[in-house]
């Protein structure tokens, strides 16, 4: 069997847990044109890391094999 690719794009947004059991990602909307938000948005609410949704988990893993 050949080695599997990792898909770069997806190696620079998710990272595993400790554990390895469940993945992290960052939050949307916190890029550009900051001033439109509110700080309550954009430092509370958007600077926390969420989990993948179990629903999405299985796509992210065939995109990282090796995690």
């Amino acid at each position: 069997m050949p080695k599997l690719k990792t898909r770069k794009a997806a190696a620079k947004r998710f990272r595993p847990t400790g554990s390895g059991k469940k993945i992290f990602r960052r939050k949307a909307f916190k890029n550009h044109m900051l001033y439109h938000k509110s700080s309550e948005q954009t430092r509370r609410r958007l600077s926390n890391i969420a989990l993948v949704h179990e629903a999405d988990e299985k796509n992210v893993r065939l995109m990282l094999p090796y995690i």
